[in-house]
This record gives C-alpha cells, structure tokens and sequence, in this order.
C-alpha cells in the first residue's frame, strides 16, 4: 500500500534518491540562512534584527544537518536540479525580496520588511506542516528522526515568530498592505509548490524505477492538493494569530556544536 511513510522509507533505504532529498533540503535551508543574513543586514528596526539573524541561523544550521546526514552515509551533496529549486522559483514569480535587491547596501522600507515576513510566514506553514509529515515518517529511524525533530521544533517557532512580527506591523497600521502580500505570496507559492513537488517526484520516479501507475497516482495527490490550496487552504497560508509561545526568536542561536546529529 502506498502511504507516506512507505514513501519516504523507499527513498531513505535507496542512496540516490536520498541524496538527491538531502541536496534539494540543504540547499533550501542554505539559501533561506544566506536570505537572512542580508535582510539582517540591512534591516534598521533594533527588535526585529536580531529576530532575523536568529532565523538566519537556524536555516544555516538546518543546512548542516542535512549535509551530515549525507555524510553519514559517505554521500556529498549533488545539484539541485533547477525545476525542483523551490526557492529561485519563487523569487522568479515576484515572491519575496529579489535577490540583486538583498546583495545592495540600501536599508530596507517598511513595505520590504513587510514583503519579507509575508514570503516567511507563507514558506514557514509549508515547511512546518512538511517537517511534522517527515517527523511521522522517521518516527522510528534513529539516524533521522532526531534530526527531523530538531528542525520541526525549529519551523514551529519560526512560524510563530511571523505571526507575531506581522501582527505587531498590522497594529502600527499597516494591515491592508499586509493583506495583500499575504495573499499574493500564498497563491505564488501554491503553484510553486505543486511544480517542485511534480519536478521531484518525477526525479525519484526515475531513480526508484516507479511504474507508471504509482507516477500518475502521485501526480494527481499533486494536483489534487494544488486544487483544495487554490480554492480554500490558502486561507490557512494568510491567517494571523497571536501564537501561544510569544519572542520565540528573541533569544540567541545555541552554539553549532550542540546540533551535531
């Protein structure tokens, strides 16, 4: 029977394929931390930048684990392909702050502060909901299902941090433009996400040896997700709440050595 976990087992247990899982994830965490540590850099406000530079390193660290988790099995990272590069898609739809903008020494606006913390509260539900799926998957693996908890802990307070940076913009009157950033990224990032998730799965197809059948039956749980976000569980993507844990990035990155796996 074909099950998430039956999924994710079948691409552990194959060394190409999860090297080719662990490249696409590390690659994604470096460049989030690279990401931040620009908006860090060029972000005025005295409360948020240490709140960026924390999630920029917690992305950085995320990109270690994974790395480890390949050398672990005397793997090194492999390109990520572009079709299934999550990120530069995303800035190539207009989502989130271009990169030529964040590589210049001009401190940011409001409205580009705003634009950042939309494209993370939208990309944080998604990594969020994607590391608690991987965390039921390698529930029992101990060479990853540490790892897998680590990071999900991590997104859930990343998550949380956006939220409340948002509200606390929304509260100095900035609401409507807010909403509509959230919208926009949240809708970008729908499509996106049903791009690369065909783009991969198409890739572990070939690797796996998938028959034909198993390739359309996932295709279409692609597409069939894409349609239920398109039409309704975007709102979950734009909703803003105060979250139960409150300044869950006030506090400084614990040393790198204490997340070696």
């Amino acid at each position: 029977m074909l099950t998430t976990r039956s999924l994710f087992d079948e691409i552990y247990r194959n060394d190409e394929a999860y090297q080719l899982f662990c490249s696409i994830a590390a690659g994604g965490e470096d460049q989030g931390g690279w990401e931040n540590e620009r908006i860090t850099a060029l972000t005025q406000d005295p409360v948020l930048a240490p709140k960026v530079a924390r999630h920029g390193a917690d992305e950085r660290k995320h990109g270690r684990i994974f790395t480890q988790l390949l050398h672990k099995r005397g793997l090194e990272k492999v390109d990520v392909p572009p079709d299934a590069d999550y990120c530069m898609l995303l800035e190539q739809q207009g989502i989130g702050l271009a990169h030529d903008r964040l590589k210049s020494d001009v401190p940011l606006a409001d409205r580009e502060i705003i634009t950042y913390l939309a494209h993370s509260r939208v990309t944080e539900q998604r990594a969020s909901e994607q590391m608690r799926q991987l965390v039921k998957a390698y529930s029992d693996n101990p060479e990853i299902g540490r790892a897998m908890r680590m990071i999900s802990a991590d997104e859930d307070n990343h998550l949380a941090y956006c939220h409340e940076e948002l509200l606390r913009l929304v509260a100095q009157g900035h609401g409507p433009y807010i909403r509509h950033t959230l919208e926009h990224t949240a809708k970008g990032e729908i499509r996106t996400h049903r791009d690369v998730g065909l783009a991969v799965m198409a890739s572990m197809g070939r690797i796996l040896g998938w028959p034909r059948r198993q390739r359309l039956l996932l295709a279409a749980g692609l597409y069939a997700l894409y349609v239920y976000d398109a039409a309704f569980g975007w709102r979950r993507m734009v909703k803003l709440r105060m979250p139960e844990r409150r300044n869950a990035l006030g506090t400084p990155a614990p040393p790198h050595a204490e997340h070696d796996i």
